[in-house]
């Protein structure tokens, strides 16, 4: 019993440390791998796929274009409305980068070429929920209002959806499992 009293707060950091790497999802950007792209006249924007994956604190977006003909800016809102490149919050040119979001809300991103790729739709927004508060319901052309109920739900966050095919890598799937699994490994050292 001493041994496992002794263990006990290699196992609790395990646990913590591990449980949030574990949350951290990899997402590339538009759902493929070149979509970070001016978009064809006919085709939904990179906004259209944004809209339809819910971004948390940790996420990691993954950007892959040509960094020969283009670049990633993160502007703020008015440059982003404007497509305004002159003064980017940071600038990634590398053609294959990886941008964590670490704080909830908006975050904005135009397309760095000088060709007016943004004037052209190659731009982003991607609003990251707070883990702290509910999504915003939708408003606007075909959105339900909100009905009323005689209760209080007891959580106003629903699960998130799906993921398309090969838009996001992780380690949340089967996680329950994966943490029962290392209990019952270390009890087993622990008595053995």
């Amino acid at each position: 019993m001493a041994s496992l009293i002794s263990i006990l707060p290699i196992i609790f950091v395990l646990f913590t440390t591990l449980n949030h790497i574990s949350e951290a999802r990899i997402i590339v950007v538009g759902g493929s791998l070149d979509a970070w792209k001016v978009p064809e006249p006919s085709n939904n924007t990179l906004n259209h796929w944004a809209e339809s994956v819910r971004f948390q604190v940790g996420d990691i977006l993954l950007f892959y274009y040509d960094n020969k003909n283009d670049s990633v800016l993160q502007v703020t809102k008015e440059n982003y409305e404007s497509c305004n490149i002159t003064k980017p919050l940071k600038e990634y040119k590398d053609g294959n980068i990886k941008v964590k979001l670490d704080v909830s809300g908006p975050h904005y991103f135009v397309s760095g070429a000088s060709t007016g790729n943004c004037g052209k739709g190659e731009k982003l927004i991607v609003v990251v929920e707070s883990p702290n508060h509910p999504p915003m319901p939708k408003t606007g052309p075909g959105a339900v209002p909100p009905t009323p109920s005689a209760k209080p739900p007891t959580s106003l966050a629903a699960p998130a959806p799906a993921p398309a095919k090969n838009t996001a890598i992780g380690l949340v799937a089967g996680k329950g499992i994966y943490w029962a699994s290392i209990m019952v490994a270390v009890f087993r050292l622990t008595w053995a």
